[in-house]
């Protein structure tokens, strides 16, 4: 029988389930356990895709066509292998799911309430992936802090959940903070106290308690906690802060929670921990043989959560190259022709995120023009890359006022322009280019020779292509189509003959890099961007 395990948060939010949750599956799968992870969601927004990023961070795409919380990149990124839309629910799809039931008839007219109606939801979404067969261990983020309003009904519906499956095919591990107050010098355990007390008002005793803190937790802390929350000393696990989130899983095996949760489970502790690959990585990411700074031209960058694959994705990178980089983050829409020069001097390579609407468009458009005069590495991302189709446009075709109909609808040179089963589509969510697509690269390109292969898959979140009505002018003035989708030859690529790295990508290639397999759009741009580093 599967085996479930719940995290939830207390005292403060931003603790770090995530983090917890991918560690522990990290751990559990390097023992041999088939592990998975969901995320639990309490807004009612159907999902983050039409979410500010400044409200949310990043949205996060699956395989499939999800758009999900960014947490799911962490557990992508630790386990190296992909969720789905089974793997975030939020209240919203959950009351969604329940009133076209009630609109069908399907509760013969009954009340529907949030028990058991609600709650049951919750359940069954809870036991999809458990009973797909494909997993050992399903472990749940129940996001938000306990006593939230918006987090009853999941803590609930864990309750109900634990009661019918019996006690030990479940466990909850409870993330609190143990604050340092500086003026008393000393840790302090009461809000962990009350935090635990709070969900036993909910019916739920946790088994296991993961405790933030900034300093080291003695034995006589632990005692204490395990006395006043109703847990064993040994379930008393210490978070300390880390220097890296990809540090978490190693500390969390020198707490042993691993073992402590395969034994709540009556697991077998089968086969001791492989992490040599993991400890070889964290060996690379800590002593780095040298550094590149990349500049991070986007709108959103006061928040880096809305880039935080392309962060990671860099760090895997940079381990690649056993390469410090340095990520500067540079405000789109502060770019114009007079500062461009000054904002980006120094840099070894730059990078133009996605987005979308017109703000900051202009100054993405300076970055790409000075970076493609002075041959410094250049790697577009979904906009950057409509970016560098519009600059080539405008600055080599002489295609002056070349434009997205994004930006403007009516411009004379429509380089990027709205894909013809968007054009009829009303609603926001869920209705982009979304998920994997096919993409053929061509032998004799660069695409080719970082990929080193013609049959590729990247996952997209777009509604504007590249127009094909001006590909034969692009490809004469030296840009290349170098990769292309088989089934409606969208441009999914492009590339510059006469530059040393310059390539842009329709997809979000961030997306699937992970610490066991880093990008390889990723690695070479880090390479490249080095190697431009040496020359200077």
């Amino acid at each position: 029988m599967t085996k479930y395990i719940f995290v939830t948060g207390g005292v403060t939010s931003s603790l770090g389930k995530g983090i917890i949750s991918a560690s522990l599956a990290k751990l559990l799968q390097s023992r041999g356990y088939r592990v998975t992870i969901q995320k639990f969601d309490p807004y009612i927004n159907i999902d983050p895709g039409t979410l500010n990023p400044y409200e949310h961070g990043e949205c996060y795409v699956t395989e499939d066509g999800a758009e999900t919380d960014l947490d799911l990149g962490h557990y992508e990124r630790f386990l190296n292998t992909p969720t789905s839309q089974a793997n975030n629910i939020t209240t919203g799809r959950i009351y969604q799911n329940v009133i076209n039931l009630e609109r069908e008839g399907a509760f013969l007219g009954k009340t529907v309430q949030v028990v058991p109606h609600i709650t049951d939801e919750i359940k069954r979404n809870i036991r999809i992936l458990g009973e797909s067969g494909n997993y050992d261990i399903v472990i749940t983020e129940i996001g938000g802090t306990v006593g939230d309003i918006e987090s009853l009904p999941f803590v609930e519906a864990v309750r109900q959940f634990r009661w019918e499956i019996g006690p030990s095919n479940s466990l909850v591990i409870h993330l609190t903070l143990i604050p340092f107050l500086a003026a008393a010098g000393e840790l302090k355990t009461k809000p962990t106290q009350h935090s635990v007390k709070t969900l036993l008002e909910y019916g739920i005793q946790p088994d296991i308690l993961v405790c933030r803190t900034e300093h080291h937790i003695n034995q006589d802390i632990r005692k204490k906690i395990a006395l006043f929350c109703n847990v064993n000393v040994n379930a008393v696990i210490e978070s300390i802060d880390a220097s890296t989130i990809y540090d978490v899983p190693l500390l969390m095996l020198k707490e042993q929670l691993d073992k402590t949760v395969l034994t709540k489970l009556r697991l077998s502790h089968k086969n001791e921990p492989d992490l040599e690959s993991w400890k070889e990585f964290l060996g690379r990411l800590k002593n780095p043989t040298s550094e590149v700074r990349i500049g991070l031209v986007g709108k959103y960058v006061e928040l880096p959560d809305a880039y935080k694959s392309i962060n990671e994705a860099f760090i895997h990178a940079g381990a690649k190259n056993e390469c410090k980089v340095r990520v500067t983050y540079i405000p789109s829409e502060q770019l114009t022709p007079e500062n461009a020069v000054e904002r980006l001097k120094g840099l070894h390579g730059v990078l133009v995120a996605p987005g979308f609407g017109e703000r900051g468009f202009e100054g993405k458009i300076e970055a790409i023009r000075y970076v493609r005069e002075n041959n410094i590495p250049f790697f577009g991302i979904c906009l950057g890359m409509q970016c560098a189709v519009v600059e080539f446009g405008r600055n080599v075709l002489g295609l002056t006022n070349a434009n997205s109909t994004e930006m403007n609808e009516f411009t004379p040179y429509p380089v990027i322009a709205m894909m013809e089963e968007q054009k009829k589509i009303k609603n926001k969510g869920g209705t982009m280019r979304l998920g994997a697509y096919s993409c053929d690269v061509k032998k004799g390109t660069k695409a080719y020779g970082i990929y080193g292969k013609t049959h590729i898959s990247e996952r997209h979140r777009h509604r504007f292509e590249f127009n094909n009505e001006y590909l034969k002018q692009y490809e004469e003035a030296g840009m290349l189509p170098s990769g292309i989708n088989p089934d409606n030859n969208l441009v999914e690529i492009i590339e510059l003959k006469k530059h040393p790295f310059f390539i842009g990508g329709q997809f979000h290639p961030e997306l699937k890099s992970t610490v066991a397999n880093p990008h390889p759009l990723f690695v070479n741009f880090v390479a490249a961007s080095l190697e431009y580093a040496r020359r200077k």
